[in-house]
């Protein structure tokens, strides 16, 4: 797969939960909601304190040994479009077999021209994979970001929950390191910090 550029994709500003650091509490409200959302465990909840920004609040839980954790959180503030592309960045190195790379690609379109056509197929694929490899999750990151979760041709549509992206993020991410099984903690830190860039710097482009 090409490499992927992930700062090259605009987060309009209304869009970026980063936007909301400059309020005073309402970052933490953000913290709080991705937390809640991504069901954090008590002990990595009890860490985040009220001013903390998404990047503090993120690296807190790093540094206390609660990668997991950080990991959900960092997955769901991240705007999808990007936890999209860091996936990407990541899978560009990986020994992708055949499926995953077919997963890889479809995501890929959708960064690239995130249209409903494009989600779909990336939702198409993932479904009728079940779900078990990491192709399928790294489709499914793109699948799960809009539309509707039901087939096609039923007309009532069956929005995905917001935070589902991250949820298949967590998931990829957690695949791809395992790769190298006895290289887990140290390549699945490594996947983070990367990320962790990205956000960092998406947040100071908004300031």
């Amino acid at each position: 797969m090409r490499g992927l550029r992930v700062t090259a994709f605009a987060i309009p500003y209304s869009l970026n939960p980063h936007s909301l650091q400059k309020k005073g509490n309402l970052s933490m409200s953000v913290v709080t909601q991705a937390s809640t959302q991504m069901g954090l465990s008590a002990p990595a909840s009890a860490r985040l304190q009220p001013e903390m920004t998404p990047q503090v609040a993120v690296q807190t839980l790093l540094d206390a040994g609660d990668t997991q954790d950080a990991l959900k959180l960092l997955a769901r503030l991240l705007p999808k479009r990007y936890a999209v592309a860091w996936l990407l960045q990541c899978a560009r190195d990986q020994p992708l077999g055949l499926e995953d790379k077919a997963g890889a690609s479809l995501a890929e379109k959708w960064v690239r021209e995130p249209n409903e056509d494009n989600r779909r197929a990336a939702f198409e694929f993932a479904n009728a994979g079940g779900y078990r490899s990491l192709g399928a999750w790294l489709a499914a990151a793109a699948g799960w970001s809009g539309g509707s979760l039901a087939p096609a041709a039923q007309e009532t549509p069956v929005p995905p929950a917001e935070h589902l992206t991250a949820r298949a993020t967590v998931a990829a991410i957690n695949l791809m390191s395992a790769l190298v099984e006895e290289q887990f903690e140290a390549r699945r830190t490594a996947f983070i910090g990367r990320a962790m860039s990205l956000l960092t710097a998406n947040a100071d482009a908004h300031r």
